[in-house]
């Protein structure tokens, strides 16, 4: 049984605790334990708090998420939450995948690409602290066309409750669970993540939602 970190210092002795590999030589931290301490050192000096969240760091400004610092397979990743609106003149920031709206990251592979960096980054944490200050709510708003699966549409004509339980949702998670579903190539694998989502719809819960 692996335990989750109760803080950063034992995400980069033990790792995240999301898998079996934590606390083993296996675990996707340990490789990166240098580029990471650094990583830390530069965010920690930019007086954003120091938390836990996903099980991983996280850092956060009044109360507001501002960026993650994590681990991968292959390097590791400053994201910021807000990352889409900000300027990034020296175009070092990333999309973490086609769906990702608002988030955008910093990847690293050595000690050296972050030391080359290390007086680009406080300034693309302060303009992510800025963002939080202004008071502005990020734009929520897609101008991508929503995809409704013709698996789902079916359940719809078959159960018009059904229906007017996913009209109710938020937009927010109609959108979360359109991407979950249209996500699955497999005409079986969207029928199975429809029909696994209906109680939460009905319940008025995201995809991901408890």
């Amino acid at each position: 049984m692996t335990i989750k970190p109760a803080n950063v210092d034992q995400y980069l002795q033990s790792g995240c605790g999301r898998c079996a590999f934590g606390g083993t030589p296996q675990c996707k931290v340990h490789p990166w334990t240098a580029e990471l301490r650094l990583l830390r050192e530069i965010v920690q000096a930019s007086g954003l708090t120091e938390e836990i969240k996903w099980s991983i760091p996280c850092y956060t400004h009044a109360g507001k998420n501002i960026l993650l610092l994590s681990a991968l397979k292959d390097s590791v990743t400053l994201a910021f939450f807000r990352g889409a609106e900000m300027l990034d003149p020296d175009h070092i920031l990333e999309k973490p995948g086609e769906n990702s709206r608002f988030a955008r990251y910093m990847r690293f592979t050595d000690t050296q690409s972050i030391a080359a960096l290390k007086h680009a980054i406080p300034a693309y944490i302060q303009e992510a602290i800025a963002l939080e200050n202004a008071g502005r709510k990020a734009d929520t708003r897609s101008d991508a066309p929503l995809e409704y699966p013709e698996e789902l549409t079916q359940l719809f004509a078959a159960n018009p409750a059904f229906a007017q339980a996913f009209a109710a949702l938020t937009p927010g998670r109609q959108r979360g669970y359109l991407l979950h579903f249209t996500s699955a190539k497999h005409s079986t694998t969207r029928t199975a993540r429809i029909e696994k989502c209906v109680p939460k719809i009905f319940s008025g819960k995201g995809w991901n939602e408890q």
